[in-house]
């Protein structure tokens, strides 16, 4: 083992110290230029889904095939059930009623996909970080709705 003199022994320390205290600086340097690049890169928008799902370019085509459903499904309950009792025809018009909301997720699911998609390509183009519903919020948030409406009409 080596021996060190007391003087020797200080100025180690001495110089340990200040590495730790160089080091936490630094740490807390490089975190405070973190913080503020990632304050302005958080920005938050904020879109009127029921606004760009009314403007949907698909809206009128889903419609339209959602009636002629509808209609199909009223008139084959009609035929099926004119000889049921009033159970049965309970039944059967919640089983029609099932198949109506599944032809209508289905129908639905392209259109809310395709929103979901032009409001990450329009948040990536504005540099946003989160994008919330604009009825949920009461202050603040730059609107990006009429940005995501000219994305889908694309």
């Amino acid at each position: 083992m080596i021996k060190l003199e007391k003087k020797q022994v200080k100025i180690i320390s001495v110089l340990i110290a200040l590495v730790f205290i160089g080091s936490v600086v630094a740490l807390a340097l490089t975190q405070t230029g973190n913080i503020a690049s990632a304050a302005s890169s958080a920005s938050v928008g904020v879109v009127s889904q029921q606004e760009v799902f009314s403007q949907h370019p698909d809206l009128e085509n889903v419609r339209s095939q959602m009636q002629a459903f509808a209609q199909e499904v009223q008139k084959d309950f009609e035929e099926k059930s004119a000889g049921m009792n009033d159970q049965e025809k309970r039944d059967y018009a919640a089983q029609c009623q099932q198949r109506v909301q599944q032809k209508e997720q289905e129908l639905l699911e392209p259109i809310a996909k395709s929103i979901e998609d032009a409001v990450k390509k329009v948040a990536d183009q504005k540099g946003l970080a989160v994008v919330i519903a604009k009825e949920a919020v009461v202050y603040g948030g730059q609107d990006i709705t009429d940005d995501v409406v000219k994305a889908l009409k694309k």
